[in-house]
């Protein structure tokens, strides 16, 4: 590993700043110590100097759990809650990319379609999708047992930046099961 050790105070200062920036939990002075080798007094000065440079800003370094931390301000968590929630930060993983890009052609399709089309069972992907708005239950088939239909959302069309279905891409010939 290339490690560059801060030279300068700034460097010191700067070296606990992207610490505390990444870390996801309260940083002790004896963490950053061990991390970064700065000694507490400069640790505990670096830390002062940059609460201070936050006063004004979206975010502040807290003292919590015997550590410090980068956080929010409250007075703009409501911004945070909203990106949160909102479908550009929710990231899928390939079964859900597969069974969504079923729902998307297929739509209305009930759940036993999706899962004869992927092979295999598929009814903790189809909650995540749910959960995450990013298909909705669109009525029942009128076919034995009234299985419920699955679509697509709004949210489905935000996520990846469609204006419409039209705007899918088309299948290849080798899809045509799909």
């Amino acid at each position: 590993m290339n490690e560059t050790l801060p030279v300068t105070y700034e460097d010191a200062r700067n070296a606990i700043e992207s610490l505390l920036f990444v870390s996801k939990r309260p940083l002790s002075v004896d963490d950053i110590d061990e991390i970064a080798c700065l000694g507490r007094d400069t640790i505990l000065r670096a830390v002062e100097e940059l609460s201070s440079s936050y006063e004004t800003r979206g975010i502040q370094l807290i003292k919590i759990a015997n550590g410090y931390l980068l956080a929010t301000r409250p007075r703009y968590s409501a911004y945070i809650e909203k990106f949160l929630k909102s479908p550009v930060s929710v990231s899928l993983s390939q079964q859900s990319l597969e069974t969504l890009s079923i729902i998307a052609y297929k739509q209305p399709v009930a759940r036993a379609e999706i899962e004869r089309i992927r092979g295999v069972l598929c009814d903790g992907v189809i909650k995540t999708l749910l959960d995450k708005r990013l298909i909705k239950e669109a009525g029942r088939s009128e076919t034995v047992g009234r299985p419920i239909l699955y679509a697509t959302t709004v949210d489905f069309l935000k996520h990846f930046g469609l204006h419409d279905l039209g705007q899918l891409p088309l299948l290849e010939e080798k899809t045509e099961e799909l």
